[in-house]
């Protein structure tokens, strides 16, 4: 018989906020507990915001309408509850630029694992990732699912300033940035996706639990269709 996952940890988060761990893996079954969470306890009284990662739940809450004691007590209840259900995210399609300005460090990862810059796009292509998580700055995606292969040891000295669309790897993450931000992750190319815009609705495309699919395009590609994301287009198919 199998045994159920053991009861999360309720740890605090400052004095307006708490923490639901599940455990200390990245995992897709665990995630999965993370996001069902999320969805259920949105229904509690007193919550302000949930906010899932790899594999714990913060929820800040109103001290006002509910103590710490009583919401985690709630939300142990309903994590013993979960079906462990991984509902299916929208499948994006995002379109990439690799190497040259666009990926400056294309090359000397491929070298890093005796690949052809081709051989490594393509391994980086071939996967379905899962988005754990979103964080660091509004709209970065944190994919899982990066071929072992491929996997790369973060930059020793971080650069101070990466573009906004970078298209990059640490160890056995990936990840879709969305502002320009310091990095010390490997560049292998840029989108012109925007998945963080403000002023648009919803502000965030990619969310949690969605999955991400990677399409080579070739600079007059990203030139077009990064002038259509800058007039507002979406230019990341939803392909399921």
């Amino acid at each position: 018989m199998t045994q159920p996952p053991p009861p999360p940890r309720i740890l605090p988060s400052g004095d307006t906020g708490l923490t639901v761990e599940f455990g200390e893996e990245i995992d897709p079954a665990l995630n999965a507990r993370v996001l069902e969470l999320d969805r259920a306890a949105a229904a509690l009284p007193g919550i302000v915001e949930t906010i899932p990662t790899y594999r714990s739940l913060l929820v800040r809450y109103d001290p006002a309408l509910v103590s710490y004691d009583d919401l985690g007590a709630q939300l142990v209840d309903l994590a013993r509850d979960l079906k462990g259900e991984d509902r299916a995210g929208t499948i994006w399609d995002i379109p990439v630029c690799y190497g040259g300005e666009y990926g400056i460090d294309l090359e000397a990862t491929a070298a890093t694992h005796d690949l052809t810059p081709d051989e490594l796009v393509r391994r980086h292509m071939a996967p379905t990732y899962r988005v754990y998580m979103l964080g660091f700055l509004p709209g970065f995606a944190y994919l899982g699912g990066l071929d072992p292969s491929i996997a790369t040891s973060r930059r020793v000295s971080p650069r101070l300033q990466t573009p906004a669309g970078t298209i990059s790897i640490g160890g056995i993450q990936a990840l879709v940035a969305s502002l320009a931000a310091p990095s010390g992750w490997h560049l292998l190319g840029r989108t012109p996706v925007r998945n963080f815009m403000p002023t648009r609705e919803p502000a965030v495309i990619i969310q949690p639990g969605d999955g991400v699919r990677f399409r080579r395009i070739d600079e007059a590609d990203f030139i077009r269709l990064d002038r259509e994301a800058e007039a507002g287009q979406l230019v990341a198919e939803a392909v399921s």
